[in-house]
């Protein structure tokens, strides 16, 4: 039943060698890696709604905007409601000026989709920077080039989208999965060797 975290190498992250899979570790990172997924999976619907225009784009960006308060709800009992919820606040800004930035591209507003791009890596800044200060086990530097990472791949599958590149777009993604769940297993492993007595089950 027990493993040992696996080692990442792509952002400079090691993880601490001998450390085990719990069943509560593994619960923990089954959570995180289902919340990084839906937040990768909801964007890209939305995108492609927003792009195309479709009849479902306020119901599907709604419910993205839900991916913020459910990373809130595991984060409040570590860290408490005000930290999970300065969280969410950051989380819901990337989310919603990523939205606009599509719709900016779309129309070909140059000028406009530069500004929001400059205000979308600020707010990843801010991300990173919140993070390693709730944790010394998460590094701002490592924060942050995971977030630009994500963000330029990101870019790279709405410019696809917008051209109408579908296969490109789907490689794309393709990309975009395996880095959202190195994000989760960076996530769960500052976790669990923050809080090491709630893991040891």
């Amino acid at each position: 039943m027990y493993g040992y975290f696996p080692v990442y190498s792509s952002y400079g992250y090691v993880a601490a060698r001998g450390c085990p899979w719990t069943p509560s570790k593994v619960e923990l990172n089954r959570t995180l890696r289902a919340l990084w997924a839906q937040h990768i999976y909801w964007t890209r619907l939305a995108v492609n709604s927003i792009v195309g225009g479709l009849p479902d784009t306020q119901a599907t960006l709604n419910r993205l905007l839900r991916n913020p308060e459910d990373f809130a709800a595991v984060l409040a009992p570590l860290y408490g409601a005000a930290k999970a919820a300065e969280f969410a606040k950051l989380l819901r800004e990337h989310l919603t000026i990523a939205a606009e930035l599509v719709q900016l591209l779309k129309s070909g507003n140059t000028q406009a989709a530069a500004d929001a791009q400059k205000r979308w890596y600020a707010n990843a800044d801010a991300i990173a920077a919140f993070l390693a200060g709730i944790n010394p086990f998460w590094s701002r530097q490592e924060w942050q080039k995971m977030l630009y990472e994500h963000l330029k791949l990101l870019t790279e599958e709405v410019a696809a989208r917008i051209a109408g590149n579908y296969t490109e777009n789907v490689a794309t993604n393709d990309r975009i999965e395996p880095q959202a769940y190195e994000m989760a297993d960076v996530m769960t492993e500052g976790i669990v060797r923050q809080f090491p007595s709630l893991f040891q089950s």
